[in-house]
């Protein structure tokens, strides 16, 4: 059947011989001639200042000349790109993404679908088995825990917790960083407001969740904008929910203006991974490979871990005497990290569900 929708959308031979083929590493050096050939990737929901992409996709292009990367919307969310993935099924142009890179619970959904390809990387056995799919359709890249990055030239007392939020001291103070209805990482930080509200993982956390933010809405907390860097420094957000590798870099952007800080919340210390795939109607299915070949390869995960991420290969390269020491030393050593859950994509799936669902109803907030 997926044959057979291939061939009825318009998909090239070629194309489609990659997405039905078998998972495999390939020859780096042979890749990088196929991927020359076709002489583009095409990358999309990847801001610069977010895990260190920018200093990652220039190191890419250096490492690999010849090669353009076309950049799509970086400011969109875990679902747009799916969604960018079935909009362009026959479109071999620049709007259609060769790679995605979004939330765990995005990845069986996509592969369900029929709209990602496996791909296993020469690294593949240093990812843990718990954070990728076994026939190489999606792999875990990096994770992070839900922080607070709080602007303290406005915020005179920081929130330490997810239950200060709801204190009037942060009237018209607080947003999430994506709209809850699409985007992974504004979903798991309501996620981790219902675990600190009492919810049980899954969707209890997901339902007790909704009723925080409703709260949060309904006491004039809550800002209904998607809180960036920008936001944050102007005032508008003056505390931002995002990732902490996310707050991290944000608050080293600013260089002091504003003074800002970055607080994991001690009553839910939720960690999220984000997954890589190839997308099965990728135009340039081999420069697709040859970027993920070097995501995962010690220099690209070296990478990540300089823009604050905490790459999926950390273990093993830390075993093996490869983390920089001077990267070693900027990472937050709070004991809280010791704390962090992982929500298994059961859970995640659950909570997702209830979340996107029901926000509209719930909240009635058009996060924007």
């Amino acid at each position: 059947m997926k044959v057979h929708s291939l061939f009825a959308i318009g998909v090239s031979v070629a194309t489609l011989a990659t997405a039905i083929a078998p998972a495999y590493a390939a020859n780096l050096d042979d890749l990088y001639a196929a991927a020359k050939k076709e002489g583009q990737l095409t990358v999309i929901a990847l801001p610069h200042n977010w895990c260190g992409y920018g200093a990652v996709i220039d190191a890419f292009k250096k490492k690999y000349p010849g090669i353009t990367v076309n950049e799509l919307n970086p400011d969109a969310g875990s679902g747009d790109e799916i969604q960018a993935i079935i909009a362009n099924k026959g479109n071999t142009g620049p709007q259609a993404p060769d790679v995605i890179d979004v939330g765990l619970s995005f990845g069986p959904a996509a592969k369900a679908q029929g709209l990602i390809q496996p791909y296993k990387v020469s690294t593949w056995n240093d990812i843990p088995d718990s954070a990728k799919d076994a026939d190489g359709y999606w792999y875990g890249d990096y994770y992070g825990v839900m922080a607070f990055l709080v602007n303290d030239d406005l915020v005179q007392n920081a929130p330490k917790t997810w239950a200060d939020l709801l204190k009037s001291d942060y009237a018209n103070q607080v947003a999430n960083s994506g709209d809850p209805r699409v985007a992974a990482q504004a979903i798991m930080a309501i996620y981790a407001a219902g675990l600190a509200s009492g919810g049980k993982a899954g969707a209890d956390a997901g339902t007790k969740g909704l009723d925080y933010f409703k709260k949060l809405n309904a006491g004039g907390n809550f800002v209904p904008v998607i809180g960036k860097a920008a936001s944050l420094a102007q005032g508008t957000t003056p505390i931002v929910m995002n990732w902490d590798y996310n707050a991290l870099a944000w608050r080293d952007g600013f260089q002091g203006n504003p003074k800002a800080e970055v607080i994991v919340p001690s009553d839910a210390v939720v960690a999220g991974i984000y997954i890589q795939a190839i997308s099965a109607y990728a135009p340039h299915p081999n420069a697709a490979k040859l970027w993920e070949e070097y995501l995962y390869s010690d220099e690209g995960q070296i990478g990540w871990l300089a823009g604050y991420c905490h790459p999926i290969r950390f273990n093993d390269l830390a075993k093996n005497g490869k983390v920089p020491a001077d990267l070693l030393a900027k990472l937050p050593s709070a004991d809280l990290y010791a704390k962090a859950v992982f929500p298994t994509l059961d859970e995640q799936k659950a909570a997702s569900d209830v979340i996107t669902k029901q926000w509209d109803s719930v909240v009635g907030a058009n996060v924007q």
